[in-house]
């Protein structure tokens, strides 16, 4: 192994445990709508999804060349760059994973490594070719495409269906799902695996372990690969319910064709050297689903709030590394306040998240939202299914008819 030294070593440290956070809070990406849907119990869909995850790791190192040569100059990149970088990247994954928002882990850390970059060393130390083309542009180019795709294949998966009877069309694609989010998962381990793989390398040719342009070393590729599997194993449950049922409710149909659509994309893109968000990938083939289905529509309340966090993804990572990056110039001082802040706060949050349990047991019940705007309209000028009538019990009917008016009791006289 390389020359590490102690402030390397905290570094690579650092990364791994990004690369966990990266498992459990992507997890929902794969095994979101196959939980949802009830192709699989919550425990097995992420014991299954850490698997492939590990496999994926190592199918390709496309992305990881991509962050550790391409988007940030290496000249000049200390290991305290990495590690500011990283602080903003973990930071902005859990506050996200707390509010159950499916953030970009990807684009968090490419923020923050950006933001400790050029507090570091100055706008050159970017750049922006790669940064537009690489990964500003597949950030907005992967929902959309990803959304299209996922809701022509829902209209077809229903076209060709609607000969064979629901029981049996929604037992095929239940059968399907498993296997497309087995796709999923095999695409985010080669994907997302690979970010921390390039960052670690990127590290150890900043501290002069390695040569600059050299590839992920092997032991970085198995530690990348078991961290992320290891965290996708725990499950992001919070994440895992706004993504199953928070968008829009789900059919096995609609999940075969949004976890499909969603993994030709990301594999596309990772062959490519594309840094694209599984996350934006995965939640835009669901919407796109949702839309796909006739009578379906999307919680746009929540896909507001999810596009909200996305806009804020790069330049909250950003100035989160940028700040740790300037408090760390005052040496190792500097430093060890930087790692106590960083451990302080993932305990708070860790504390927050205590308050209101979900796992496992309660991941797929979530209380009803109220409709918005879109989603009203939607309905009212949508037709109920051809052979079908509005039930009336008689419970509408007395809610209807105002109660009766007691009579009031007559008073006593007052005493004399």
């Amino acid at each position: 192994m390389e020359h590490i030294t102690l402030l390397l070593g905290i570094v690579i440290v650092t990364a791994l445990v990004f690369d966990f956070t990266n498992g459990f809070h992507d997890t929902a990406n794969a095994m979101a709508t196959t939980i949802s849907t009830g192709a699989l119990k919550p425990k097995t869909a992420v014991a299954m999804s850490a698997v492939l995850n590990l496999v994926g790791a190592f199918m390709s190192v496309e992305v990881a060349k991509t962050i550790s040569k391409g988007l940030v100059n290496e000249d000049g990149i200390q290991p305290e760059v990495i590690f500011a970088a990283l602080v903003g990247a973990i930071l902005w994954n859990l506050v996200t994973w707390l509010v159950g928002l499916p953030s970009s882990s990807s684009h968090a850390l490419m923020g923050g490594l950006v933001g400790a970059a050029v507090a570091s060393a100055g706008l050159g130390a970017v750049n922006g070719g790669t940064l537009v083309t690489k990964v500003l542009i597949p950030a907005v180019a992967a929902p959309l495409v990803a959304g299209v795709a996922s809701m022509v294949a829902t209209r077809a998966t229903y076209k060709f269906g609607s000969k064979v009877d629901d029981k049996t069309s929604a037992k095929g694609y239940r059968a399907g799902q498993i296997a497309s989010a087995g796709l999923v998962s095999l695409a985010h381990g080669t994907n997302d695996a690979q970010k921390t793989m390039g960052i670690i390398t990127l590290a150890l040719v900043a501290g002069g372990a390695i040569a600059p342009g050299s590839n992920p070393p092997v032991w970085v590729i198995v530690s990348a690969g078991l961290a992320i599997a290891l965290g996708t194993y725990l499950g992001g449950w919070r994440i895992i319910r706004t993504m199953g049922s928070g968008l829009t409710d789900l059919q096995p149909q609609q999940g075969f064709a949004a976890q499909t659509s969603a993994a030709s994309v990301i594999l596309s893109s990772a062959n490519l050297g594309f840094s694209l968000s599984t996350t934006h990938a995965c939640s835009g083939a669901v919407m796109g689903a949702g839309l796909g289905r006739k009578g379906g529509v999307v919680r746009w309340s929540t896909a507001t709030r999810m596009f909200i966090a996305w806009g804020l993804t790069l330049p909250a990572a950003a100035l989160v590394g940028a700040g740790a990056e300037w408090v760390m110039r005052i040496g190792t001082v500097g430093v060890v306040a930087v790692a106590l802040f960083l451990v302080g706060s993932c305990l708070a949050i860790w504390l927050i998240s205590r308050r209101q349990v979900v796992d496992h047991h309660n991941v797929t019940d979530l209380d009803a939202e109220e409709p918005g705007v879109i989603t009203t309209a939607i309905a009212a000028v949508t037709p109920p299914p051809a052979g079908t009538t509005a039930a009336v019990t008689d419970e509408d009917l007395k809610a209807t008819i105002p109660a009766p008016t007691q009579p009031e009791a007559p008073q006593a006289p007052a005493a004399v």
